[in-house]
């Protein structure tokens, strides 16, 4: 497997004079369980691990090993997590771009530029831009894509051991039919978004994201 996602837009940036470019994304921000977790990578270009693209194309096991190879080769990365009782709060937009906003403060150096799937983060004071379907088109934001996924997929499964069944192991916190189930017949934990529609009326099935 040696394709990966394209550098153009961090290759344009660079071209522009922007010499520190993180790429951003999000994810668990359709699931009903857990916290939505966004990674900032900043990539050295001339050291790309083969085979980065989007998480959702990936095996579990492609995306465990491109993550090893992310930190390893990355000048640079963070990756946080905004709990599900701040999505309740907040809405899961304003959580997704608060979870974005410190990833970014966990870099060890402030980015000059900021490129992110399909987001835009008011109040941040760094040049940025949104790409839609970023984590198809930019190598930058698929391994924060990556480096998220694998890094809330772990903190999952370590929740299912004290929420089990909920089959957590298996759907990630997503609205899968027995996960539904589960809701109708258990009710939800304390980790559930009583804010989405389906965990407080699981009636219906939602879109699933594994």
């Amino acid at each position: 497997m040696d394709f990966h996602c394209d550098d153009l837009f961090e290759r344009e940036a660079l071209a522009k004079g922007f010499m520190v470019i993180a790429g951003l994304d999000e994810v668990g921000r359709g699931a009903l369980f857990g916290p939505v977790a966004a990674a900032a990578v900043i990539l050295d270009l001339d050291r790309l691990p083969p085979g980065i693209d989007d998480s959702k194309k990936l095996t579990a096991n492609q995306r465990e090993r491109l993550a090893d190879e992310i930190r390893k080769t990355a000048k640079d990365y963070s990756i946080a997590f905004v709990e599900s009782t701040v999505v309740d709060k907040i809405n899961i937009l304003a959580a997704t771009r608060e979870a974005m906003v410190e990833a970014i403060h966990g870099l060890k150096e402030k980015p000059s530029f900021l490129l992110c799937d399909a987001i835009f983060l008011p109040g941040v004071d760094i040049p940025q831009r949104g790409i839609i379907k970023g984590d198809c088109q930019s190598v930058s934001i698929a391994a924060a894509s990556i480096l998220a996924k694998v890094e809330r997929d772990r903190f999952i499964l370590q929740l299912a051991k004290e929420y089990p069944g909920y089959e957590l192991e298996k759907n990630k916190g997503y609205g899968t039919a027995r996960h539904l189930r589960a809701l109708r017949q258990l009710g939800p934990t304390p980790l559930h978004r009583r804010s989405f529609r389906g965990v407080l009326d699981p009636v219906f099935e939602l879109p699933f994201e594994p």
